[in-house]
């Protein structure tokens, strides 16, 4: 996204408002292993509230984790 500093004297000059993305890794208990995502600051309090798998399974209902196909 993309606006605006406003300085006290009204001057405008362009800024970037760029998402809060981090590497995380997680131990998935389920699966029995260890996870490596990319992930926001509010998708981390969101697996903190309901937990890591009930956020990966939200995630791909709605079509956020890419389809990996097994041959």
């Amino acid at each position: 996204m993309v606006g605006n500093n406003v300085a006290h004297s009204n001057k405008r000059t362009k800024r970037k408002f760029n998402v809060n993305l981090f590497s995380k890794r997680f131990y998935w208990v389920e699966q029995d292993c260890w996870i490596n995502l990319n992930i926001s600051a509010a998708g981390l309090r969101l697996i903190n509230k309901v937990g890591l798998d009930a956020a990966l399974k939200s995630a791909a209902t709605k079509g956020f984790l890419p389809v990996i196909e097994t041959f």
